[in-house]
């Protein structure tokens, strides 16, 4: 747990746009006397998350120059693009098998500074938490470290907002990118029953 107040803590979080998006969430509590390093959440990180992550970077450095050039190389492109999506599709299978229902929460909402969660029972504030969250709409998942930072109560749920403690740039990346995407999918079909609407 770290030493800052609330507010920053809550600052941290609103620092990236986030979206209300149901998923599941792994959560291990992580004991308060443990100290950890980056170096040590680094080296608990399972594999499959480490291989998920790597693969989608070099995806990204590899298709990068390509986009520019056009004729031949677009149908490149596109031929690398499939072959991408079908390893995104065998690296999901992968990851959710790291989906443990004995930890299983409901996610809420998510993006680059955090995440909500619901609980039937409460977590305390400043609590480390190991989190293994499964966005597999998206054909992705990340391993990071958060600390709950806010517990609303609402009716038998509690509501935490957890913020992320150690996370890996690519992987936060993979979150706002995942949520910019989740925020074009719902605003198409907001698009869409109004259009349905319209036509009533």
């Amino acid at each position: 747990m770290s030493n800052e107040t609330v507010e920053k803590k809550l600052a941290k979080y609103h620092e990236f746009f986030s979206i209300e998006h149901e998923f599941s969430i792994n959560i291990l509590p992580i004991e308060s006397t443990k100290a950890i390093s980056f170096a040590q959440f680094e080296d608990n990180m399972p594999t499959p998350f480490k291989m998920a992550s790597d693969m989608t970077s070099i995806d990204r450095a590899a298709l990068r120059p390509l986009q520019t050039l056009s004729g031949v190389a677009s149908q490149l492109v596109e031929f690398l693009n499939h072959q991408s999506t079908k390893i995104d599709l065998l690296i999901s299978y992968i990851l959710s098998q790291q989906d443990n229902e004995q930890h299983r929460y409901q996610g809420v909402k998510f993006g680059g500074g955090g995440l909500q969660f619901n609980a039937s029972n409460a977590f305390e504030v400043g609590q480390l938490l190991e989190l293994k969250v499964f966005l597999l709409n998206d054909n992705c998942a990340v391993y990071c470290y958060g600390e709950v930072i806010e517990i609303e109560q609402q009716n038998d749920i509690y509501v935490h907002k957890a913020i992320f403690h150690f996370i890996r740039e690519d992987d936060r990346e993979v979150l706002v990118r995942s949520s910019l995407h989740e925020q074009s999918k719902q605003l198409q079909a907001l698009a869409h029953i109004r259009n349905q609407e319209g036509k009533s």
